[in-house]
């Protein structure tokens, strides 16, 4: 049974990635991973993104229409899907995923970290970002996120794990995305994640990194056009996909995981996957 993980680097616009992750870039030179341009969702709002990424329905369907609206989804998504499948789902994110996934309110104390072998989430470990603001972003280390996943990885054996990071969304707001902060931020990032990268293809994970959506020259996102709207989709895998000059939809990110991962896509999932089986 396929294994994969999927990254998510909040608040990234494409042209960023394509210009400061040197390995990432690399990894594509060299043919191992390959990558499309994809557009979120409207609003490209934070949290209605999320709730795109996992349900393939729009913010129309599903009612979060931004990050003060989040509570606990009804239609099926890839946690779900994944669980009732008998598949085990690991998620290292921000509170926020537990809310729309698992149950919410969000309590920091019995939700913080959980391991529930009737899912939807098998293995949750969350932070909060509490006492958010502009000079402050309140964000975990990059390297620590991704080692959780790891562990989650070799020693719960996930089939599939979600990891999310504000961190580039966060400095994104208060430097904007063209500066020399967000320069280095970028390229600490970049650097951070390819070590794992590397283990977790060594341990037989297909893995996607992308982000879920952009930001503007005033480091806004929530409304349209390319900065705010289109980001990087890299992936590490075998599946046949579209040519490299389709830009992808968000919608079809959900209905793509469950096909690559043999489970059955559910009727609200209504976009076609661009993975194959």
């Amino acid at each position: 049974m396929r294994k994969l993980l999927l990254i998510i680097l909040d608040g990234v616009p494409y042209r960023n990635w394509r210009r400061l992750f040197g390995n990432l870039e690399g990894f594509v030179a060299q043919g191992e991973a390959r990558v499309w341009r994809m557009r979120a969702t409207l609003p490209s709002t934070s949290a209605s993104c999320y709730a795109s990424i996992h349900t393939g329905v729009p913010p129309q369907q599903h009612r979060v229409w931004g990050n003060e609206a989040v509570y606990r989804l009804e239609q099926p998504d890839i946690f779900s899907e994944l669980s009732k499948a008998g598949r085990k789902t690991g998620a290292v994110t921000h509170s926020f995923w537990s809310e729309l996934f698992n149950r919410a309110p969000f309590d920091v104390v019995r939700d913080i970290e959980y391991d529930e072998p009737e899912g939807p989430i098998t293995h949750g470990r969350f932070h909060t970002m509490t006492g958010y603001g502009n000079i402050n972003q309140m964000t975990p280390s990059d390297v620590d996120l991704f080692a959780t996943l790891t562990r989650l990885a070799e020693v719960k054996g996930i089939d599939y794990g979600i990891l999310h990071t504000c961190t580039l969304d966060s400095m994104g707001h208060r430097f904007f995305h063209d500066c020399e902060e967000m320069d280095h931020a970028c390229y600490v990032m970049d650097a951070m994640l390819a070590p794992f990268l590397h283990r977790w293809r060594a341990a037989g994970y297909e893995v996607i990194v992308t982000a879920d959506h952009g930001q503007d020259e005033r480091g806004h996102h929530g409304g349209t056009g390319e900065l705010q709207q289109e980001f990087a989709f890299y992936y590490f895998g075998e599946s046949e996909m579209p040519g490299p000059d389709v830009v992808l939809d968000q919608l079809a990110l959900a209905p793509s995981i469950l096909t690559r991962m043999g489970v059955p896509v559910p009727d609200s999932m209504k976009v076609k996957p661009f993975f194959t089986a």
